[in-house]
């Protein structure tokens, strides 16, 4: 009865996400150059209970990811000193099987057919709504979770509008 309380205890109040109270929230690493941005998914993320690091640039986000271990990698490709694809072609090399959201206004489609071995999971050409981002990452966490459960075709879709969102 003790460790249950301590359990409870470890969990926010706001916290909305479904998980077994004796497991840590699900980690992601946002990266994005533009700090309004950045600012913007950090504060979505954390509000349904998701613990957030971010990074305005690759080689920062590459040494978080060496250090640190994610459930999730949202980034944006023009990035100084190493871009988006660059850095998922160093997770990729490491055998690093970390889902992957591309949210980029340029997507480098070119090299990403090019090279298989680097697509992400899922790609959120910018601008999109805040809802998008959010369900997209429920859903890749749950399927990362539940391995058996495919992934369904609304992660790549296209720019819908969302009453609930916001657009960015």
């Amino acid at each position: 009865m003790k460790d249950n309380a301590a359990s409870q205890a470890g969990v926010s109040a706001g916290a909305r996400l479904r998980r077994p109270t004796h497991l840590a929230p699900p980690r992601i690493l946002v990266v994005d150059e533009d700090s309004d941005l950045l600012r913007l998914y950090t504060e979505a993320l954390v509000h349904p209970g998701y613990h957030v690091d971010a990074a305005e640039d690759g080689a920062i986000a590459l040494k978080a990811l060496r250090v640190n271990k994610y459930n999730l990698l949202i980034t944006e490709h023009n990035l100084p000193t190493l871009t988006g694809v660059e850095l998922v072609r160093t997770l990729r090399a490491a055998h690093m099987a970390l889902p992957v959201i591309l949210a980029a206004a340029r997507l480098p489609m070119n090299e990403l057919i090019r090279n298989p071995v680097l697509q992400p999971v899922a790609v959120l050409p910018k601008p999109f709504y805040i809802s998008q981002l959010l369900e997209t990452v429920k859903v890749l966490l749950r399927a990362a979770e539940n391995p058996l459960e495919q992934i369904a075709s609304p992660l790549n879709r296209e720019n819908q509008s969302s009453p609930a969102g916001l657009r960015l």
